[in-house]
């Protein structure tokens, strides 16, 4: 039997972290959910696409700089804990922690329900239960496994977004297909202009595009674990920017310059549409395996990530001791049996009640990762402080404008959340969140006792 270890293997490779840094920037909020936010915005919603990608890279840029500053694990649950209080690393560690939960359970859900498309006789917990404990066991075999996991989930997202574009791209010039004679690129302003139901409407898509968002902070969390992180970390961050403007703003041109975008349906998928008024055959078994396979790697980087994290936790006094133990193959095995027993609340909730269970889960997981990058954004004007004042020293991979790229984020994050609350749907996170915060309140009270003295 091998025995425990003390510290994480350095065995991700720069493919690797190039490829979760993709993955993380392409969830199945492009795929699916962009169908329901291209109809009530309209072409407008490639520009608001493109306004989030911007606060976003900002985001992605204050984390940068935090970890070639010092990179951990624990990431930015360590770096608000240095920079804003032992609380606000517990409140941020263990919400994100909760967000990586709750965004794993609408995964495994969504595999059930993806699932189904090719076998809807069987109960939709059954192929949810068997991902959650494939993909478990693939985080406590070894972290190189979870790398190439993530590293072929994402090839498959980018290989079906790349393919979209480049087909599009053949159609305009050439014409073919089924929709060679109306596809232009007229279409995107000449189909009622770029926002036809009203801008007022539509800045309500905001707070999908951000959901669409989440994860793609998770790179940080590769930190002590990348073989060479000082460079490939910067790499990763940097194209960011080039990455959205690719996989979103490129894809959303390329759907509504083939198909007017009021022809889109509100639910499903616009890949499928798309693909299906082209005539290509299979269309929609190809569209659901890429989404299938978007899921499990969300829900495979949701039990890395909550793995580190609740270690870290465990480290700083703020969570069980026990938690925090790597295993002989140098992985958080204890945290990792955590997340997935509370992952099963997913696999039960898929059963209990089948046609609710994505909504139920999914409620809290936009307003928990706003707050993690809420957090990333004070940690670093904290950073800033200290550098100014000279006690700490001058980085060389800093945030562009900061500070006021910071304050200009931090209220554009601001605003996405009060969006939340004209729109049925999310209203009920901010239901939630007050509970979750006393909860987080109450949990960090009673574990300072535990908490190791800091020199």
């Amino acid at each position: 039997m091998s025995q425990p270890v003390a510290e994480y293997k350095r065995d991700l490779s720069t493919r690797h972290i190039n490829m979760i840094a993709i993955g993380g920037a392409i969830g199945v909020g492009l795929f699916l959910g962009s169908g329901k936010a291209l109809h009530q915005v309209g072409p407008g919603l490639i520009l608001i696409y493109a306004i989030a990608g911007v606060m976003i890279f900002f985001v992605m840029r204050a984390l940068g700089e935090l970890l070639m500053y010092r990179p951990v694990s624990g990431s930015f649950a360590e770096y608000a804990g240095e920079f804003v209080g032992p609380w606000a690393r517990f409140a941020t560690g263990w919400g994100y922690w909760l967000v990586w939960i709750v965004t794993g359970m609408a995964e495994i859900t969504a595999v059930g329900e993806y699932f189904q498309f090719w076998f809807p006789e069987v109960p939709q917990w059954i192929p949810a239960l068997g991902a959650l404990i494939v993909l478990s066991g693939v985080n406590l075999i070894a972290v190189k496994l979870f790398g190439e996991f993530e590293f072929w989930f994402a090839l498959i997202k980018v290989l079906a977004i790349v393919g979209l574009i480049v087909l599009a791209a053949l159609i305009l010039v050439f014409g073919f297909s089924n929709v060679g004679d109306t596809a232009s690129l007229s279409n995107i302003w000449s189909q009622g202009g770029w926002f036809p139901n009203g801008t007022a409407s539509s800045l309500l898509a905001f707070q999908i595009v951000m959901f669409a968002f989440v994860g793609v902070e998770m790179v940080g969390q590769t930190a002590s674990e990348s073989a060479d992180p000082q460079k490939v970390l910067p790499r990763a961050i940097n194209s960011v920017m080039l990455r959205i403007l690719i996989f979103y703003v490129g894809a959303l041109v390329a759907l509504t310059a083939l198909v007017p975008w009021h022809q889109f349906p509100a639910s499903g998928s616009p890949f499928v549409h798309a693909f299906t008024l082209i005539g290509i055959p299979a269309a929609a078994g190809v569209i659901n395996f890429v989404v299938t396979t978007a899921a499990l790697s969300s829900c495979n980087s949701g039990i890395y990530s909550t793995g580190r994290m609740l270690r870290t936790l465990s480290e700083d006094g703020q969570a069980p001791r026990r938690f925090g133990q790597l295993s002989g193959r140098a992985v958080p095995a204890r945290a990792i049996g955590v997340t997935f027993c509370a992952m099963l609340v997913g696999v039960a909730l898929n059963y209990l009640a089948p046609e609710e269970a994505f909504s139920y889960i999914t409620s809290a997981s936009t307003a928990g990762a706003i707050f993690t990058w809420g957090m990333i954004l004070i940690a670093h004007l904290g950073y800033r402080r200290k550098v100014s004042r000279g006690e700490l020293p001058e980085g060389r991979f800093r945030m562009p404008l900061a500070p006021y790229s910071n304050y200009v984020v931090l209220a554009f994050l601001a605003f996405v959340v009060v969006l939340l609350a004209f729109d049925a749907e999310t209203r009920i996170a901010l239901y939630i969140t007050p509970v979750l915060a006393i909860a987080i309140v109450v949990g960090y009270l009673a574990s300072r006792k535990n908490e190791p003295a800091r020199v």
